[in-house]
């Protein structure tokens, strides 16, 4: 996760305010919530969907420093009943619907390296970089009712370079049921050794090379944090979304010389045209 606060609420109240304005004709979605993308209108087959957006992020895990990003969206989808199968930018997965209040998920993807050059002030410089790395992530949320209001949500993500651990729960603005509109959740993240030292340990050579600290991570609490989404459709085909994230780090990620800031925080915004 990537992310002002004050910002984010602003988001969160007016998204209270503003409601969907795609008339009253609902379309389908395999759940009603605006962070699952669905593109195929209710029907089985293929869906294609393509857009872009922008973020304003921070340059790397624990980074003080923010810049805007071009972000790609959209996607390749097919559906059979409760089931979408999907291609999205370096991640394809599977998601269905279960008994109306389980929604499970599989995705392989891609986790970002990080690079010395990430920093524009030089805060990495002597750390090396770091690779991509293959990662999996499984995924289960279960409302508790139909409608989608309120779920628990719970994600293990493993790959080359460790182990996290999500634990939310979350809810639905609005009335609509065509997967427009607003939800926020709430999160809980924890993180094995592994990737806590990745994203925050200093070895002993990267100490002799960069002047900081050598640091060793323990595994366990990483973060809490708050996710917001909207989604509009603008008519049949075009949509527009908003997504914000604040990810507010434990005491031992603050205490890495790597995490300049004690919170990371992300927005972006797009449009996807759906075909």
């Amino acid at each position: 996760m990537k992310k002002s606060t004050g910002l984010l609420l602003a988001l969160a109240l007016n998204g209270l305010a503003i409601p969907a304005v795609f008339a009253q004709e609902e379309q389908i979605e395999l759940v009603p919530l605006p962070s699952i993308d669905d593109f195929t209108r209710g029907e089985d087959g293929w869906a294609f969907a393509l857009g872009a957006g922008i973020e304003y992020e921070a340059a790397y895990e624990g980074s003080d420093e923010f810049g805007f990003e071009p972000d790609p969206a959209g996607g390749i989808q097919w559906r059979s009943g409760d089931n979408i199968f999907y291609f999205a930018g370096e991640a394809i997965g599977w998601r269905g619907l279960r008994d109306d209040v389980w929604l499970l998920e599989a995705t392989i993807g891609f986790e970002e390296g990080r690079e010395e050059g990430d920093s524009d002030d030089g805060y990495l410089d002597g750390l090396g970089d770091s690779d991509e790395g293959t990662e999996l992530v499984l995924q289960a949320r279960r409302a508790f009712d139909a409608d989608w209001r309120y779920w628990l949500d719970g994600r293990v993500v493993t790959g080359e370079n460790g182990n996290l651990g999500i634990f939310g729960v979350g809810t639905r603005f609005g009335a609509q049921q065509d997967g427009s509109g607003s939800e926020l959740a709430l999160v809980a993240v924890y993180h094995d050794s592994e990737l806590a030292n990745k994203d925050f340990g200093i070895t002993a050579e990267q100490a002799v090379a960069s002047g900081l600290a050598e640091t060793n991570m323990s595994g366990g609490f990483r973060s809490v944090g708050v996710h917001y989404n909207y989604k509009k459709y603008i008519n049949d085909n075009w949509r527009i979304y908003v997504e914000a994230l604040y990810e507010h780090y434990s005491s031992d990620v603050q205490d890495s010389p790597i995490a300049r800031s004690d919170y990371e925080a992300e927005l972006g915004i797009g449009f996807i045209y759906v075909f």
